[in-house]
């Protein structure tokens, strides 16, 4: 059933993954970043909530509009993700939120949707394209720090989007939920052999592919942490230690404006320190000089890697840090081969403005 002017589409969590079963999530991200190199998206700012709940937690609430022209189409639209560190004892998830995508011609709304299994599906899917694109041929070894939702997807569509990939060690500071998860991602991908780590240090070194999931606000993984050809997809962006990122190899990073305007992760704080330059390596704001030796320059965006147009990892024996902030058009593509999908299929509902 197709919606008028006055309807639209509205998808729960269970309507989208099983729309999700008809659309390659990590050829549509892949697809987003090379359209982003293009200049075919529309990125704005993000709108940026924090508060503090009754009971103490820290809450935040993020509204992130975009835009991408497709070679088949153009597609916008607003993700809300919500989330409360203080779920976690509540049995709830720690995030939770709608993705409205709008009618380019009209701009009226064409469908709402869950976004969180998006949010963690297409966060997933980048790594998955930094994996194949940045990561060394034939990494077998993955270690995740974080055994939450977001580990579990990775998981799940790494195991199924990289061949090699045959051992998975996992870490939390909560030893019962690493078990927990261990024994889930076992009985979910029986071709992986998965183990508890004893430590975050015994997670990360000797991994190829280290991807940290965590809500960390303070860094505690040093260079000397990362072997000779490791990838560390750094997707909550807090985990590593400045010497890290000055050290590795290769850094890569999504969209230099929204890693340069947050002044709450990482790279953010270390470009404000003047530790950090972009891509073009010129000092913003000092004439366009040079800059000394000991600052580290960001040298591509995966898109560029992606497109061709940065020829990636130089060697395999390359530690390479791809740090993604998370851009809202990948949230919109994804969404949008969603709602393409649930209208062929006609699934969901159909709901009046």
């Amino acid at each position: 059933m197709t919606t008028t002017m006055n309807e639209f589409r509205y998808l729960t969590r269970d309507d989208v993954v099983r729309a999700l079963s008809e659309v390659d999530a990590v050829a549509v991200v892949a697809e987003a970043l090379r359209l982003h190199t293009e200049r075919r998206v529309m990125l704005p700012e993000e709108a940026y909530l924090p508060w503090r709940s009754p009971g103490g937690a820290a809450n935040r609430c993020l509204a992130m509009p975009g835009a991408v022209e497709f070679d088949d189409g153009f597609a916008v639209g607003l993700k809300t993700i919500n989330a409360s560190l203080g779920n976690v004892d509540r049995g709830l998830p720690r995030s939770q939120g709608f993705t409205l995508l709008l009618d380019p011609e009209t701009a009226r709304p064409r469908a709402l949707m869950e976004a969180a299994h998006i949010s963690a599906l297409r966060t997933a899917a980048v790594t998955a394209v930094a994996a194949r694109s940045l990561g060394r041929p034939g990494a077998s070894t993955m270690g995740l720090i974080g055994c939450g939702t977001l580990a579990m997807t990775h998981l799940e569509l790494l195991a199924d989007t990289v061949p090699a990939l045959a051992e998975v060690k996992v870490f939390d500071i909560d030893p019962a939920r690493a078990e927990r998860f261990r024994e889930e991602a076992s009985a979910r991908r029986p071709r992986l052999t998965v183990s508890v780590a004893a430590s975050a240090r015994d997670c990360v070194v000797g991994s190829d592919l280290v991807v940290p999931v965590t809500t960390v606000t303070e860094g505690y993984i040093p260079r000397e942490w990362l072997s000779p050809g490791a990838l560390v997809s750094n997707v909550s962006l807090d985990d590593l230690l400045p010497d890290a990122v000055r050290h590795c190899d290769l850094l890569v990073i999504d969209d230099w404006d929204l890693v340069s305007g947050d002044n709450r992760r990482l790279l953010g704080r270390m470009y404000r320190a003047g530790e950090l330059l972009p891509p073009s390596g010129i000092v913003e704001g000092d004439g366009g000089g040079l800059p000394s030796a000991s600052v580290r320059k960001v040298d591509a965006t995966l898109g560029e890697v992606v497109s061709g147009d940065h020829p990636g990892r130089g060697a395999d024996t390359d530690v390479v840090v791809c740090n993604a902030f998370g851009m809202a058009i990948l949230d919109v593509a994804v969404a949008h081969r969603v709602a393409e999908a649930a209208e062929r299929a006609d699934l969901g509902q159909v709901l009046s403005l």
